[in-house]
């Protein structure tokens, strides 16, 4: 049977511990330690989105693989030794924290090299003809990695590397990256601030993580310049105003730009449920913006589409986002309904607030299109 989907998945990356921690502060002090480990960078979500797609029949639908980990000299293309070096042998040590909101475990580098792999294995399969579209359920997640340093829970540039891999395999020219997590990726950024082959989109709530970074004018430097946009996103902005952001600024915006291959970067943390966000996504939201990403992609590159997993942190709404993602991406509709549909749809923006945030991202349409 052949398969115009695939997923990539690997058990060992739910491995990967981020240690005890109440929400993402390390126990200690008044922290009491909580059931079950408590950082919100657990494997469960990961491992609820896995299963339902399995459980619910779109496995079968879809060609499910693992991928060898990324070797040194895809990480050096992204990385400074430096970096990987103390990463390395932290992770062998017994684990540590190597950057911000970062802790790792023992074996972490190897499983952060495997996530990597995954995404780099994704975008190899769609750039050579394999699968049409491909969705990488990588953990530890990328997009807050530096080339120096981790943060934000992410260990290596996943997105980053695999693009590097696939320019030096396949001698791939320009690359769009889509970034919908709801935390700004300024790794991702910082990484292709400076090229002009790379187009970088951050769609995010506004000064939530990192703080103070992330603004609208962040455009790019040097060849960069107009390479970078940024969509910071009012706290509670819902269904409507991501939709009328992805319509008005970053399909323009590819169309722009011509990509030959559109890598979304999948963080499901802008849903109504998540503990690390204010916005009021659901389900429906994550199926209608990867329909969008698959039209854009099929006019502009042959389809050619990968989904590389961020972040996203509520157990219950996970796995309803990414089913939903990857639905639409097979063209396989389960039998499955999203239970919190109803509860999330209820609870959008009244048509005032969406007014505002529609003006919101109109003034950034247009200062882009001048």
């Amino acid at each position: 049977m052949a398969y115009d989907t695939a997923f990539y998945h690997d058990e060992r990356c739910l491995w990967h511990t981020t240690g005890e921690a109440v929400l993402v502060l390390p126990v200690g002090g008044w922290l009491q330690p909580p059931a079950g480990g408590g950082h919100a960078e657990s494997p469960e979500t990961k491992r609820r989105f896995k299963s339902l797609v399995d459980v619910s029949g779109l496995g079968a639908e879809i060609s499910t693989l693992s991928a060898p980990e990324a070797d040194d000299e895809d990480l050096r293309r992204v990385h400074l030794s430096e970096y990987l070096e103390r990463f390395e042998a932290a992770s062998r040590a017994g684990g540590g924290e190597e950057g911000l909101f970062a802790p790792f475990g023992p074996g972490s580098y190897e499983i952060a090299k495997l996530s990597a792999g995954l995404a780099k294995r994704a975008v190899s399969d769609v750039l050579s003809g394999e699968f049409r579209n491909a969705y990488s359920l990588s953990r530890p997640p990328g997009h807050h990695c530096l080339a120096d340093s981790a943060m934000g829970f992410c260990l290596l540039a996943n997105i980053p590397i695999a693009v590097e891999a696939a320019k030096a395999d396949y001698g791939l020219g320009k690359v769009a990256i889509v970034d919908w997590d709801v935390h700004h990726g300024n790794g991702t950024q910082s990484i292709f601030y400076e090229r002009p082959d790379v187009l970088t989109i951050s769609l995010h709530q506004e000064n939530c993580f990192p703080p103070g970074g992330g603004g609208f004018d962040e455009r790019g430097e040097g060849e960069g310049e107009g390479s970078n946009i940024n969509v910071p996103l009012p706290p509670g902005s819902g269904h409507e105003a991501y939709l009328h952001a992805m319509r008005r600024v970053v399909v323009p915006a590819l169309e722009r730009f011509e990509p030959e291959l559109i890598v979304i970067a999948s963080g499901l943390d802008a849903s109504a449920a998540d503990p690390l966000a204010r916005q009021m996504l659901y389900g429906e939201s994550y199926r209608e913006m990867a329909r969008l990403m698959m039209e854009a992609a099929e006019s502009l590159c042959g389809g050619r589409l990968v989904a590389v997993h961020e972040g996203g942190y509520a157990e219950s709404t996970v796995p309803f986002c990414g089913l939903a993602m990857v639905e639409a991406l097979s063209g396989f509709r389960t039998a499955v309904e999203d239970p919190f549909e109803e509860l999330f749809a209820a609870q959008q923006p009244s048509e005032r607030v969406v007014a505002f945030q529609r003006g919101l991202i109109d003034e950034m349409a247009e200062a882009l299109a001048r």
